[in-house]
Order: C-alpha cells, then structure tokens, then sequence
C-alpha cells in the first residue's frame, strides 16, 4: 500500500462562501482576475461580487476576460504579460475550468521567461523546467466540472500545433479555492451535464487508474455515488439547491482524485477531438467517447472488480439500477442509463463538424501528442488499432 498525499490548497465550501473572501489571508495586494469571455459572470452578478470581496480586502485589481471554453495558449502569454505590466502580485481564476486553468498557466507564465510550451512534457513541448515558483492562484469555481479548484492540472490548446495538453506542477496548485453552489445555479442544462459527466469520468478513470490507492478510491466512490443520485435533478431542476450542492462536492472530490490517481486515456483521446474542433465542449466529447471507451476496458478483462464496484456505486445511488451489479459491463449499462436520464445519450460527434474519415487522423494526432505513454497508466495497453475502435464506435 502507497499513496503520496499532497493538496496543499484551504478550500472554503458551501452556500455563501464567496461572502467570505474578504475575511481570508489573501496573498497578495493586486489580482489579476481571469474570467471569460462569455456573458455569465458579469450577467449574474458573480463579477461584482468578486470585485466588492476584493475592495473590503483592500486588494487592487485588473480584469482579463477573454477566455475561450477551450483555452489557448495565445491568452495564457496575453493575461502573463498583463500580469506582469500591471504589477499583479497574485492570479484570481473566476468561472469554470477554462478560468481556473488559464489563472494557473498565466501565474507560472507571469513569473517564468519564454512561451508557455517551452515548459511542456509532451508532444511538441519543449520540455524545459520551471525556474520560478508561479504567482498565487485563487480559484473561485462557478461550475461542477473539472475539479480544477482542487489540483495543479491545467489544460490549454496550442492552437497552430492543434495541441491540446496538460500540465502542473506543485506550484500551481490554487492556494485557496471557494466553492460556492449559490454561483452554480445558473448553468444552462446542457452545460450542466456536460460538465457533471467530466468530473464523473475523473473519478471513474482515477477508479481504474494503476496508481489508484486506498486515499483515492474513497473520493472517487463517493463522488460516484453523489454524480449518480443528484445530476438528473441537477439538470432538470435547475434551481435544486441540494442537487446544486451535492454536485459541487462531487466535483471538487474528482478533483481530489486527479491529485491521489489521475486521468486514463479517455481524457487524451477527447483533448484530440477538442483540440482539431474547439467548439466541442470537453464534457460532451467525453460523453461521446465513454461507452465505447469503458466497453473495451471491460472486454480486455483487466480490471473487473472496479467497473463492477462502480456499477454497484452508481446504480445503488439513486433509480439508475440494481446494487447487485456482478458483470463489468453493467457499468456500461449504467452508464448509458444515467445519460439517457440527463438527456445527452443522443449527442453526435458529426454535429459538431467532425467527420467519419478524421478517426486515423485523430490516432495520429493522440500519438503526436503523448507517445507510448498514452497507456501507461491504463489497466491494459491501448493500441492504434485499439484507438482506433473506441473512436469509430463512438461516432454519429
């Protein structure tokens, strides 16, 4: 038994705990504050909020509001030089995990020489290391998603390269995190979705995961369990203050696991489909991808016990299914079921541009990007042919 446990960052959850931002060690006394460049942050209030917190608290600021829900690197050296212009001594991500990861990578931009990709470990990176310890990041979370809030992960596009990596290091982790389901509220129900299956695929791919630990598997069992019982209720019923809630804490639990375990190939093979169409949401690629995904998995015998155990925690959490779940493809059946019931069973990889004959495109571009290691951690090898049928199963 193994487990390195590190998460370094205070994590203030609960309706209403924006309130208390002022009230907290704030690391710096000037913010970069990077947000969207969509409508919702400024249209529900959640901007003015932030802005009133950090007057109380006597910091200064300066607001960078041109993230893309897949971020790019062109913004992440933009917000660095604007950091640095301006003499910010800390980074506020407002907004989902395109804000929070573009704070991250922006702080380790703002206090590091060169571009971006000079830093990373794949694909065209160049592989260089970080001299200086990034700006403070403060990450206030407006969806339950990624679990950015929670870990050191942040994933951009490089879009000439039709890149799309990710990266972190332990100074990237947020030193505070506010997760507060009152600013959740207003997700659209697609979204909604789309985004509680990412933070469910967090967990069930850190489930599967071989460095999975016994730290681990008890954040990503229970963020299973409440992904499973609340999401529905989340998306149909917006306006449910307990499903709002329940999901935020499933999602900064996934977050956690991405920390203790860590993501399998499923989040790779989506980061090409997104990185060549950047108007796919993360959340509905992984969506699209996952049954075929988990159906090989299943097939290969590899890991078993897990896919039954989290069939056994998904259907057992709500009226998706039987607890007596005894076949790894029950998880499957599970599965489909629970996105049939949030209304995305139906999405459809050609509605968003993407055409049949791009799958050996995409192998392509997986293995540009990561190499040998887009298995490494995977319960059983992935080979190109093996890719290959997770991607051409998955396709309308």
């Amino acid at each position: 038994m193994e487990f390195n446990y590190y998460i370094p960052t205070r994590i203030l959850f609960g309706k209403g705990q924006l309130a208390h931002l002022h009230e907290q060690a704030l690391p710096g006394k000037k913010a970069l504050i990077v947000t969207t460049a969509g409508k919702s942050v400024k249209k529900y209030g959640y901007l003015d909020r932030l802005e009133e917190q950090l007057k109380l608290a006597k910091v200064e600021y300066v607001l960078f509001d041109k993230i893309l829900p897949n971020p790019i690197k062109a913004h992440v050296m933009e917000g660095a030089k604007l950091a640095k212009d301006s003499g910010c001594d800390f980074v506020i991500g407002l907004g989902g995990g395109s804000s929070i990861d573009s704070a991250k990578s922006i702080a380790l931009m703002a206090t590091n020489d060169g571009d971006y990709w000079d830093y990373m470990t794949n694909g065209s990176g160049k592989r260089q290391p970080v001299k200086h310890t990034p700006l403070p990041i403060v990450a206030i979370t407006t969806t339950a998603g990624t679990g950015t809030e929670a870990d050191p992960w942040t994933v951009i596009t490089h879009e000439t390269n039709q890149e799309k990596l990710g990266y972190g290091i332990d100074g990237t982790f947020p030193v505070l995190a506010i997760v507060d389901p009152d600013l959740m509220m207003t997700v659209p129900a697609d979204l909604t979705a789309y985004q509680g299956f990412d933070a469910l695929f967090h967990s069930t791919e850190g489930y599967i995961h071989k460095c999975a630990n016994v730290m681990s598997d008890l954040f990503a069992l229970k963020s299973i369990e409440l992904i499973g019982k609340y999401l529905p209720t989340a998306v149909h019923d917006p306006g449910n203050e307990e499903a709002r809630a329940n999901m935020a804490l499933a999602n900064t639990l996934a977050g956690i696991v991405e920390v203790l375990s860590g993501c399998t190939s499923e989040h790779t093979l989506e980061h090409t489909l997104s990185a060549l169409h950047p108007d796919l949401p993360h959340g509905a690629g992984l969506i699209m991808l996952s049954a075929a995904y988990f159906t090989h998995f299943a097939k290969t015998g590899a890991c078993d016990q897990r896919l039954i155990d989290m069939a056994r925690t998904l259907t057992g959490a709500g009226a998706l299914g039987r607890k007596d779940a005894g076949e790894p493809m029950d998880f499957v059946k599970a599965l489909v079921k629970l996105q049939e019931d949030c209304g995305v069973s139906n999405l459809k990889m050609s509605a968003y541009g993407i055409q049949r004959d791009e799958m050996e495109k995409f192998v392509h571009n997986v293995r540009a990007m990561v190499g040998d290691s887009l298995s490494e951690v995977d319960p059983a090898p992935l080979s190109d042919a093996d890719v290959l049928a997770i991607y051409q199963n998955s396709y309308r």
